[in-house]
């Protein structure tokens, strides 16, 4: 049973305990066993007391799917510290503003994000420090790497460390992580999560996947997202192994299933179906796959439970706010996303908050222990999202007889483009592409996408004497933030419909322009 008591530290110290020889992580060509996981944790804490690391610090981590963002996450729990995942993807100006936000003490970066740290780090006031990891059998060294200051990480022998760790500073209910969502007005929001919000999260993940220690996840959700952190760690819960995956490449991903014995991984568009084109094309004895999990379109689904027909496929659905909200098994309601999960409360309430009736849509309201503690510095923002007691998602959707939830979009004023796993605003892109002076308006929306779920697609208005494509539209917005938000599909117009008031008639342009993308009609940067 979930206890707030129960921290992230006292869940690898169990572990450690009762499976010390049995295989806990597997990445960067290396495994740790339970009980080599906790030493090394344990010489993390030890590291960064000694940098003066203390309660309520921040430090910021730029990495790949490897175990020393795992280990140094853990360690910074049990002193009680923040941890800032960075999502490398990122363009430099959004990390820039990540780190300017938070204000870390320190960096950590994978050896191949180096560059990208070093680029952000450039004038970054708050930072005292800035480590790239070591990784296994690399020589560790005190001494400076290079012009640019970068330490190498740790710093000392693994078995010299002092890992005297009296007293403990990191309680359950303190912030643990701050994890930055797609930008809202063109700013990214930072989500407070502590670390009973992470436990509560493995708990209902762990009992609706029904894990225990004979499963092994193939990490292949980044872990600076929380689907990755959130796997991971329900994983350790039932006392599996974890095989963390450092890039996505469809055909490696598979000879790492059928050699590790893989039993399930997380997914959202695209990554499914190229695990199934992949397989079509080698041959890869991925027998032991029991379930895959997460999001993607029916078709994709069912063509996984062909290939894998004694497999499960279970749809999940939550937010870096809340993981998770929902989740079943896909065959029990196909299309649907579940029914609540163990801990949390789901209400459909209509714009006075108040609950609506079994089949009615209205937006999709949650109280659970896993809700995160709010927007890091925006109390506004927080308190509107946790008004009337309950966490408001933003997404619309109903709750049937049965109990099943059923999607049905996002509010219009919360408007959400959810392509290949990652969430883009509409504001922010339309800040991007208005910053090019040959633009005088644009209207960014989601359109279906095979591939990608949603795509983005913008349709614009070229200012008096301006002249753009649609592809010099698209390295310019890539250059400032990252690639995935820029438009995959580009309409020119000669006018945008307006409102009574003035303001750009969205719903008008969508189902003017949406409509013609879908159907091939006037994209990819021609007039209408």
């Amino acid at each position: 049973m979930y206890t707030a008591e129960f921290t992230i530290y006292d869940l690898i110290a169990r572990n450690a305990s009762v499976h010390a020889r049995r295989e806990a992580v597997t990445g960067g060509g290396y495994p740790l066993s339970f009980g080599e996981f906790h030493h090394r944790c344990d010489a993390f804490v030890a590291g960064l007391r000694g940098e003066g690391l203390a309660a309520g610090d921040r430090i910021a981590l730029l990495a790949g799917n490897e175990p020393d963002f795992l280990l140094l996450c853990v360690a910074a729990a049990r002193l009680g510290a923040i941890v800032v995942p960075v999502n490398w993807r990122l363009g430099s100006e959004e990390i820039v503003y990540i780190l300017a936000d938070t204000a870390p003490r320190f960096l950590f970066c994978g050896r191949e994000f180096r560059d990208q740290a070093r680029r952000a780090a450039t004038g970054m006031p708050s930072l005292e420090k800035r480590f790239v990891f070591a990784g296994d059998g690399e020589e560790a060294t005190t001494a400076e790497t290079g012009s640019d200051d970068f330490l190498t990480w740790p710093a000392e022998d693994f078995t010299a460390a002092n890992v005297s760790l009296s007293p403990v500073a990191g309680r359950g209910a303190d912030p643990f992580l701050i994890i930055h969502t797609a930008a809202m007005g063109g700013k990214p929001r930072g989500c407070i999560l502590s670390q009973d919000n992470l436990m509560a999260t493995a708990v209902q993940l762990a009992h609706l996947l029904r894990l225990d220690d004979r499963d092994a996840y193939v990490g292949l959700l980044p872990l600076f997202h929380i689907g990755g952190m959130a796997m991971t760690l329900a994983t350790m819960l039932a006392g599996g192994r974890n095989i963390l995956v450092p890039r996505f490449d469809p055909p490696a991903v598979l000879r790492i299933i059928a050699a590790s014995g893989g039993t399930f991984f997380g997914t959202f568009p695209p990554m499914l179906g190229a695990l199934l084109d992949a397989a079509e094309k080698g041959e890869y004895d991925t027998a032991g796959l029991r379930l895959a999990c997460g999001v993607d379109a029916p078709a994709t689904i069912e063509r996984f439970l062909r290939v894998h027909p004694r497999a499960e496929f279970f749809s999940l659905y939550g937010q870096t706010e809340v993981m998770p909200v929902s989740g079943g098994n896909y065959r029990d309601c196909p299309g649907g996303i579940g029914r609540p999960s163990l801990l949390a409360r789901v209400a459909i309430c209509d714009d006075m908050d108040e609950e609506v009736p079994p089949g009615t849509t209205g937006e999709i309201c949650v109280r659970s222990p896993a809700v995160f503690r709010g927007y890091w510095r925006l109390p506004g923002e927080t308190a509107a999202a946790a008004r009337s007691g309950r966490h408001h998602t933003g997404d619309l959707g109903r709750l049937d007889e049965e109990g099943f939830l059923w999607y049905a979009g996002r509010k219009p004023e919360k408007e959400l483009i959810k392509t290949g796993g990652e969430n883009v605003y509409p504001a922010e892109v339309e800040k991007a592409i208005l910053a090019h002076g040959a633009l005088a308006e644009a209207c960014v929306f989601g359109v279906p996408d095979p591939e990608w779920g949603e795509a983005v697609q913008a349709v614009c208005v070229i200012a008096e004497g301006g002249r753009v494509s649609a592809g010099e539209l698209g390295d310019f917005v890539a250059a400032r933030i990252a690639r995935y938000k820029k438009p995959k599909h580009v309409i020119f117009v000669a006018a945008l419909p307006k409102t009574p008031a003035g303001n750009i008639d969205r719903e008008a342009v969508k189902a003017t322009w949406g409509r013609k993308c879908l159907t091939g009609g006037n994209a990819g940067g021609r007039s209408a």
